[in-house]
């Protein structure tokens, strides 16, 4: 049998984000125990390498041409669960989705989900991913209590928070370290279902009014966005909030199994779609059905936890319905004040004719700690786009524009094509972040195709 420091090792394989726009290549090393990260990190080579979790970032944040590609999803247990105090320790390969069938049987629940649960632990510190209750409860890092980190040098490093170190780490795209493993705080729920409230906005003035007046009500809430309406109707939107239903408000039969977690699945996207498929007149009419089918007001519907929080999920290797082409996924956030710039954007995206059917506003509450965490108090819009659109790099530079002219910024996890001159002027930590980086790693052991492309 192979000793503790056997590497699994592919050949040369071609990797991608969500998006699938930028295939490089690059060895990919699949470490199964922390001895055998390090010694892949030793033996990276002149080109480096970086850790990658579950594929889920939409740009090129896990790739890394030429050099290596840590797969950490073989490094997946899950170490000690305090069902009393709600706190486990966690391989930083272990999905979130693991994390629901482990946790919420014992009346617990991730503090932050995205939009999707293959996502691992690692992945979700290194975005400090937020989810619809940011306003609540901010970024995944906030409920992290500790992580173990393996530096350039490969000595392993406890990281707490309030350290520039963990400030770095936190939404630093994996530039600082490979995480090893998590201590995270966990959210006591009395069952495994969510009391929802759905409504139309008719305009972006009503959702932004309606989420301004209504917002602090409710822990979740995320506004679908028809991003193809255009004159009275531009920005008309679905705007679905709720929390985790207590036990008393479940119907008989359902207080049988209260935190059962059951996530259905439906057939997966085909290998091939036509490009074009997606265009104005498909999207438009799925818009336009989306729309008139939603309630114009309905309270305390019941929705399990993957209808609430992840429909794609449902929906294996969604991402392909975009074509081999692949798809651009654009998310911004402006502060609150700047709601003129939020319609402008919204105006300009709607005139364009976006053929956007994933897209949603949702409110920010207070920054997160990291240096490149990319939330801020403001209105945040994510936006998929097919890549093949004509003109359309030059397109989304106008809007990067617009977004730094307000003080807004890009979130690093989804970006596939932002300049560096643009994201530094965004992110005003980032010399403090590069500095860090560079005392930690002079001779760059940590890259990817995004700290390349940005000069990160």
């Amino acid at each position: 049998m192979a000793d503790h420091t056997t590497l699994s090792v592919d050949s040369f394989a071609s990797v991608t984000g969500w998006g699938r726009t930028a295939p490089t290549t690059a060895l990919v090393v699949r470490p199964r125990t922390y001895e055998q990260a390090a010694a892949a990190v030793r033996g990276c080579g002149a080109r480096g390498s970086i850790a990658r979790g579950l594929g889920r970032a939409y740009g090129d944040a896990a790739q890394n041409a030429g050099g290596s590609v840590l797969d950490m999803t073989g490094l997946n247990r899950i170490r000690s669960v305090d069902a009393d105090a709600g706190i486990v320790v966690c391989d930083a390969g272990v999905s979130l989705h693991r994390l629901m069938e482990v946790l919420l049987p014992l009346g617990w629940f991730v503090p932050v989900s995205p939009g999707t649960r293959y996502v691992t632990v690692g992945g979700a510190i290194g975005a400090d991913v937020h989810g619809k209750n940011h306003h609540v409860s901010g970024g995944f890092s906030r409920h992290v209590r500790s992580l173990r980190l393996l530096l350039a040098d490969g000595e392993v490093h406890e990281v707490r928070p309030g350290t520039d170190l963990f400030d770095a780490t936190a939404g630093g795209m994996g530039l600082t370290g490979v995480i090893l493993s998590a201590k995270i705080q966990l959210l006591p729920v009395e069952t495994s279902l969510m009391s929802v409230d759905t409504e139309r906005a008719a305009d972006l003035d009503d959702l932004m009014t309606r989420l301004t007046e209504t917002d602090h009500l409710y822990r979740y809430s995320v506004a679908w966005i028809d991003l193809l309406a255009r004159g009275a109707a531009m920005g008309r939107s679905v705007l679905t909030r709720g929390d985790h239903a207590p036990l008393d408000e479940l119907p008989p039969r359902a207080r049988r199994h209260p935190l059962a977690f059951r996530p259905g699945r439906l057939p997966g996207a085909p290998s091939f779609v036509p490009e074009g498929l997606l265009g104005r007149k498909s999207v438009g009419l799925f818009n336009e059905l989306w729309y008139r089918r939603a309630p114009r007001s309905r309270t305390g519907e019941l929705q399990r936890i993957p209808a609430f929080f992840h429909p794609l999920d449902g929906v294996p290797h969604w991402n392909r319905i975009y074509g081999r082409g692949g798809f651009v996924q654009y998310q911004f956030v402006v502060p609150y004040g700047q709601e003129e710039a939020l319609r402008r954007i919204v105006g300009r995206i709607s005139r364009r004719g976006c053929p956007s059917f994933l897209a949603v506003l949702k409110r920010f509450g207070a920054s997160d700690p990291g240096w490149l965490s990319f939330p801020v108090p403001g209105w945040t819009l994510a936006l998929d786009i097919p890549a093949h659109l004509p003109r359309l790099g030059a397109f989304l530079d106008g809007l990067d524009e617009e977004v730094c002219a307000a003080g807004g910024r890009l979130y690093l996890a989804k970006d596939s094509r932002v300049r560096p001159e643009t994201l530094a002027a965004m992110y005003p930590e980032l010399d403090r972040f590069r500095a860090l980086r560079a005392a930690l790693d002079p001779h760059g052991v940590f890259t990817s195709d995004l700290s390349r492309r940005l000069s990160l």
